[in-house]
Parts: structure tokens; sequence; C-alpha cells
């Protein structure tokens, strides 16, 4: 059967660039690390250019970027694993960056959020390069990466690595996706859950919880204050920029009370004009309810209000 059709040209092509270094560290060996991030935009038919040597679609307009940072419980996580659920976000116009930070065997805080803010730095300086517009810059996370998405959305001047040290690493959106933001929260849980059943606890100890082994040390006082400087609620004031939070209220992993309770400390702290908090009803940890189209629209409208001024 020969079938016309015309599909149209509303849709722009998206182009993926891949192991970008945007950072040079090293681990709590010594040992020197090159940090990754991966980057999506709509900037033209890559492969017709090549073949065929002309663009039907260039646009080196200035384009929002959005950074977005994986989870897994700091343990270290593919920066590509789950970036196509970001797709849409390209879709709409925004240049998405996709980062891999140190994991928990590799750094201790604040050495992730460094990481974090250094990559927005490396975004700002090389801005021309991937067709960014400096000034609208947003950031989304899951799970560990939504806590490491809020504390950059606090803006506060700290966790400042060397490297780019010319931009700024301010955020102008935020969506933290179900992040143990109040790290102290976590361990006391942790430290709940351990006492209650000791036997069947998942870990040898709270230490080596995702929260113990991201901080680094025994767990004791010490480590709950140290955890305090690099918690989201403990560091809101007037330079947070606008955020988004969603929890899901089935969440085992990191109960819905945190977000409840960070939402509830935004707005005493006086900036509840700028936060939305979502409860996904029957939702759990990273479960897909997150990723579905309704979820997607409205972190998408978010953006664009924020971002586009839409």
């Amino acid at each position: 059967m020969r079938t016309v059709i015309e599909p149209g040209k509303k849709r722009k092509s998206i182009n993926f660039l891949d192991s970008i270094v945007y950072s040079e560290v090293k681990d709590l060996n010594g040992n020197p690390m090159k940090l990754e991030m991966s980057v999506m935009l709509q900037n033209g038919n890559s492969e017709m250019r090549f073949a065929a040597g002309i663009v039907d679609e260039e646009d080196k307009t200035p384009k929002p970027c959005i950074v977005w940072v994986p989870g897994g419980g700091y343990r270290g996580c593919d920066k590509n694993l789950m970036v196509a659920e970001m797709t849409f976000l390209a879709d709409r116009g925004y240049v998405v960056a996709s980062i891999y930070y140190r994991s928990s065997a590799e750094g201790h805080m604040p050495d992730q959020i460094i990481d974090v803010k250094t990559a927005i730095r490396f975004l700002r300086a090389h801005a021309a390069e991937y067709e960014i517009d400096p000034n609208r810059i947003g950031i989304i996370g899951r799970s560990a990466g939504g806590h490491l998405a809020s504390l950059a959305g606090m803006n506060v001047d700290d966790f400042h690595g060397s490297e780019w040290a010319s931009e700024s690493d301010e955020v102008q959106a935020c969506v933290d996706m179900f992040g143990p933001v109040d790290i102290p929260w976590l361990l006391k849980f942790e430290e709940s859950l351990y006492k209650a059943d000791p036997a069947n606890y998942r870990w040898e100890n709270v230490a080596a919880s995702h929260g113990g082994a991201v901080m680094g040390g025994e767990y004791n006082e010490d480590m709950i204050k140290r955890a305090e400087k690099v918690s989201s609620p403990y560091l809101i004031s007037d330079k947070m920029c606008p955020m988004m939070i969603m929890h899901g209220d089935i969440d085992k992993l990191v109960p819905v009370d945190v977000s409840e309770d960070f939402y509830q400390k935004i707005i005493d702290a006086g900036q509840g004009d700028k936060a939305d908090l979502y409860i996904l009803h029957n939702a759990g940890h990273g479960t897909k309810d997150f990723f579905q189209d309704s979820v997607k629209e409205l972190i998408a409208e978010f953006f664009d209000r924020n971002l586009k001024n839409q």
C-alpha cells in the first residue's frame, strides 16, 4: 500500500551531546576525577547537516537552560540513566544539561553541592557554545538529586568551587522531586528504624545509610550539626528562587513529612509566595506517577512561568 502523508514541520529536532567535562576534582583517596554532563537542545537537524551540508531548522537564539540532577541515594548514578524523561523540556525549547556528581564513595558533603554549582557556572561560562541564555537557568532533581537541586535553589553564597569562578551559580527556578532535603530529619528517621528492628535494618548502622554515607564519619550529634549546613530547610532566605516541591504520599524511603515540613518552613520564613507543594496520591519513592504527562505539564508550566515569563 502506497500512502502519502503530510506530517508537517512543527516539532524541532533534538541533538544530544555527551561526555562534556565540566569539572576536574579528586575523590576521597586523592585520585583525580573528571565530572561529565550531557546536553540536549534544539539546534538543527545535525544528521542533515552532515549528510547534505544544509540545516532546515537552525536556531541560534539563546535558550533557557535546565539542569537535571539524577538521584540514586548519593551512591552514584549514570547521568543519562533517566535523562530521556526530561526530553519533554527539550521539546519545550529548553537546553537540558544532565550531570554526574561525586558519589558518597567519592566525596562527602559539601562535595556534591559544590559539583552541582560548578556545573551551573560551567554552563554560564559556555553559554554561547550551547546556545544558553545565562540569565535563565533552572534546576530539577529526583531523590538525592532533588535535595541537591533544592540546595542550589536556596542561592546561598556558599559551596563555591574554584572552577569558572567568575560566573554566578544562582538559579532562577527549581523543582524538587521527593528529595531528602532535611538530612538531620532523615538521619533521625533512620535511627528510629534501626532501633526498632536492628536485626532487619537495611544497613550495618545509621552511618552506612544514604544520609550517613554522604555525610561521612560516625553517626553522632556532630554529623547532625554538619548535616544542617547542607540541608535546604535550614538555609531558607529571600535569596531562594521559585520552587516546586513534589512528593508521593506513600513514600517509604523518604516520607512525605520531609517535604511537608520543608514547605511549611518556607511559609514560616515569609517566602510562601515562591513555593508550591504537590502531593501525588498513591505515589511512592520515584514511582512512575512522577513522569506521567499531567505531571510533566505541571513542571513545564512552572518553568515557563519562571524562565520564560509565560
